[in-house]
């Protein structure tokens, strides 16, 4: 199963600030990354720039997409980066969340609908060619240094 893991946004990610521990928070956090890839569980993961750098594409009818360009408030709601992790279950990528080396702040945990959850809505053709697809993104995911 693969689950996103969400970093929430702050007031001060939002502002574009590095954490005052910033060379700290980077070391532990490619000790926890290095950690997550020699377990086969990493898939992606990236910082986001604050959303003063990114857009909203709403879409009101097919073909009439209206963009909105940043920052969007409710900071809380926001997210300041990710983590695709592929685990067992829940429980597995429940554990590796609490691992996360942050002395404050809140993660989001969130399984990805995978393509057998669409068997019977959509032609088979079309779960086998997302089938594939995922197969590559794993494929291409981090591995460890043997």
């Amino acid at each position: 199963m693969r689950f996103l893991l969400i970093v929430k946004a702050t007031p001060e990610s939002e502002r574009g600030e590095m954490p005052a521990d910033v060379e700290r928070l980077a070391a532990d956090m490619g000790k926890f990354n290095d950690e997550m890839i020699a377990a086969g569980v990493l898939v992606d993961g990236a910082g986001l720039q604050p959303s003063s750098a990114g857009k909203r594409i709403r879409f009101e009818g097919l073909g009439n997409p209206k963009v909105t360009d940043g920052p969007f408030p409710n900071t809380s709601e926001l997210a300041s980066g990710y983590w695709v992790l592929e685990c067992k279950d829940t429980d597995e990528a429940l554990s590796w969340a609490k691992r996360a080396p942050f002395a404050s702040g809140e993660l989001e945990l969130r399984p990805l609908l995978d393509p057998e959850a669409f068997e019977g809505v959509v032609p088979d053709e079309e779960i086998e060619k997302e089938r594939a697809h995922r197969a590559e993104q794993l494929r291409k995911a981090p591995k460890a240094d043997a």
